[in-house]
């Protein structure tokens, strides 16, 4: 029960953050909540080394007890895809498929091994060998743009309608094959895995397509449960049975759950919203969920931010931690600009088009938590536990895409809307044109 309370308290703190928030910083909710959970760890530390409170005991027995890897990858994650999915136009997704294609396959997989290389070069110049697998484990988790941090600090910015269609795309299907090149790398690193071409298809079979089948029944299912009641009550309740029971179904059949999730949201809030809710179930729909998935968030990056209290860090470590934020930067730009080298070529895009899904490319909880299912005590370096290291640089480079990415992309949003999009822009010439 002890674990249960501080679960209750940790959700009332975050609560309190949020209304702190809009009455005194009016910041975006995730940063606000993120930076008053990295304060509130620094004072909580401080206050402990100056001996006047001590809570690092406390910390450290109950913190690990909650465990921020399985409370992400398999029981927030479900809600919060599902959430943010509900709101995904499919048609737009459908025009921006080929953009969204490439920056989740082909970004991913050119981020990882820029982001491995870079590393693997930067320890060797320190004089910090680390076996080159071990630098494409990291690249392969702190690759994907966390869906979680990009929905939530994009929700509320109204960017260009472009542009904010291929940064949510590329956020919710990018973690499914981002798992997926972790998945293998990890089994290469620690299970003596062999990379082979069958052996990469059958889990990207298992874990990919398997997922993207499995919310199609899902949502399918749901669909017609849906439009088979008109009592409201029990269609929020079977949309809530989605992303429990549904998630929990995916993790045990050993698919991704985070695929299928999206994929069902997006059946949900396409299809089931216009056919199987009325206008005043829609609205109930849309405000549970956006209080589920603000609470959630909220309590999501607190534990992110309060995650420090249980680090000693060393000033070795500081030097990892800005070294690892210029790389993955680095490497986010690579993954965007590449791409889109050929897509130009094709269509016309917004002029900040790329710059806004450079500095929108966050990470968040999700990386951490693949950083944190590295096994303790598998590899060393210096006498320094690998988990502990790729942790510690994951931890930097979230906070900076948080607090400092999250909090300064919105001037960025804000001179876009300057420019028309391209489409509209020409449709609107079009009809003058008749005129």
């Amino acid at each position: 029960m002890e674990v249960y309370y501080t679960f209750c308290f940790l959700a009332a703190v975050s609560v309190f953050l949020g209304f702190l928030n809009q009455y005194v910083l009016r910041a975006q909710t995730t940063i606000a909540i993120t930076a008053g959970a990295l304060a509130l760890s620094l004072i909580v530390t401080g206050l402990g080394k100056l001996g006047i409170v001590e809570l690092r005991i406390w910390a450290d027995q109950l913190l690990p007890l909650l465990n921020l890897e399985d409370i992400l990858l398999k029981g927030m994650l479900g809600f919060l895809l599902f959430a943010g999915s509900l709101h995904i136009d499919l048609l737009e997704l459908r025009n921006q498929k080929l953009e969204i294609g490439l920056l989740a396959i082909v970004g991913t997989l050119i981020s990882t091994f820029v982001v491995g290389a870079l590393l693997y070069w930067f320890l060797m110049l320190i004089n910090m060998p680390v076996a080159f697998v071990y630098c494409l484990l990291f690249g392969a988790l702190i690759s994907p743009t966390d869906p979680i941090a990009v929905l939530a600090i994009m929700k509320n910015l109204k960017a260009p309608e472009q542009v904010s269609i291929q940064v949510e795309g590329e956020s919710l299907f990018n973690d499914g094959f981002g798992i997926v090149v972790f998945a293998v790398i990890y089994a290469v690193a620690f299970e003596g895995g062999q990379p082979t071409v069958p052996a990469v298809a059958e889990l990207f079979l298992l874990e990919a397509v398997g997922g993207i089948l499995l919310g199609l029944i899902i949502g399918g299912l749901f669909h017609w449960l849906i439009c088979c009641t008109d009592d409201h009550s029990l269609e929020l309740l079977l949309t809530l049975v989605i992303p429990t029971a549904g998630f929990s179904l995916a993790n045990i059949l050993g698919v991704s759950g985070a695929l299928a999730m999206v994929v069902s949201g997006i059946i949900i809030g396409n299809f089931t919203r216009e056919r199987g809710f009325s206008r005043v179930s829609q609205h109930e729909l849309d405000n549970f969920w956006n209080i589920t998935e603000d609470f959630l968030n909220g309590l999501l990056f607190l534990l992110v931010g309060l995650f420090l209290i249980t680090i000693d860090l060393r000033p070795a470590d500081y030097l990892l931690m800005v070294a690892s934020i210029v790389i993955v930067l680095l490497a986010r730009v690579m993954a965007v600009c590449v791409p889109f080298l050929y897509l130009k070529r094709r269509r016309r895009y917004h002029p900040y088009t790329n710059r806004i899904l450079i500095w929108g490319g966050l990470k968040g909880g999700l990386a951490l938590a693949l950083a944190m299912s590295i096994p303790s005590g598998s590899a060393f370096v210096q006498g320094q536990d690998l988990r502990y290291l790729w942790v510690i640089m994951t931890y930097g480079v979230v906070l900076f895409s948080i607090v400092v990415q999250g909090s300064t992309i919105a001037p960025l949003i804000r001179r876009s809307r300057e420019f028309a999009e391209p489409e509209s822009a020409a449709t609107a010439n079009q009809q003058q044109a008749v005129k």
